[in-house]
This record gives C-alpha cells, structure tokens and sequence, in this order.
C-alpha cells in the first residue's frame, strides 16, 4: 500500500510574536492557530509536539490492533497516551503509555505484541528519539 497525505503551515511575522495556522488534507485541522505561546507557553492553541504525540498514540493503537488480530485476538479497548518530551531543541524522547483490555490473552503475550507494536509502528519508526512504553493490560 502506498498513499500520501498532506498538511499545510503558514506562518507570519517573527519567531517570537510570530502566529501561524496549520491545515490537513482531511480539514480536521482548518486554519489551527500555532504561535510561539502554543508551544512554549500555555496558550490556547496548537504545536507540533502535541502532534506528533497525537500521530504516534494513534498508530500505535493502530499497529497493536492488527498484531493483535494476527495473534486471534480482538482488542475491547486500547487507551494510547503520548509524552513528548522537547528539550535543548530536540524531541528526545515520546512515552507511550497504554491501557488496553484484551480478552482471552496473557501477560506474557499481551506485552510482547505491545512491544513488537513500538518497534513496527510506522511513525516510531520514523522518530529519532528513544521511544519508551508503558502497557497495562486489564
């Protein structure tokens, strides 16, 4: 399978007191405010840090859903957190923290398709950054 998709920034005015917007493909994010306040401060609107964590809990979720069908498993829930952690000009690390409640599986197994799951993921792979989980099964 091969596909692309696509997102738009605009940005005006300084790094600082600069504002931009953010758009995707899908119009889920439609001119989304983004300014230096958004990410470094507490102000209402976006960053790219939230993003990436969005992306990466989402095709983790993804990714551990297909291992798990794989494996004869169905997943009843698979709650994905992501941390993102920027520091000194870096993403250096993203903790994803999973709850997931799986019937019919065991420990063992649950946390070795979990971790397949992180190494496979499209978008772990695509972070240099040490990529850290957390799965509980319930």
């Amino acid at each position: 399978m091969k596909f692309t998709r696509k997102a738009e920034a605009q940005w005006k005015g300084s790094g600082k007191e600069g504002k931009g917007t953010l758009q995707t493909q899908s119009s889920v994010l439609e001119n989304t405010p983004y300014s230096f306040g958004t990410r470094f401060e507490e102000a209402k609107g976006t960053n790219p840090e939230e993003l990436i964590g969005a992306a990466h809990a989402g095709c983790y979720a993804m990714q551990l859903s297909f291992l798990l069908n794989e494996a004869d498993y169905t997943a009843d829930t698979l709650d994905v957190s992501a941390k993102v952690l920027f520091e000194d000009g870096s993403i250096t690390t993203v903790s994803l923290a999973l709850s997931a409640k799986v019937p019919g599986i065991e420990e063992k197994e649950f946390q070795q398709i979990a971790n397949k799951a992180k190494e496979v993921c499209p978008i772990s792979k695509l972070l240099n950054a040490k990529i850290e989980l957390e799965a509980t099964l319930n």
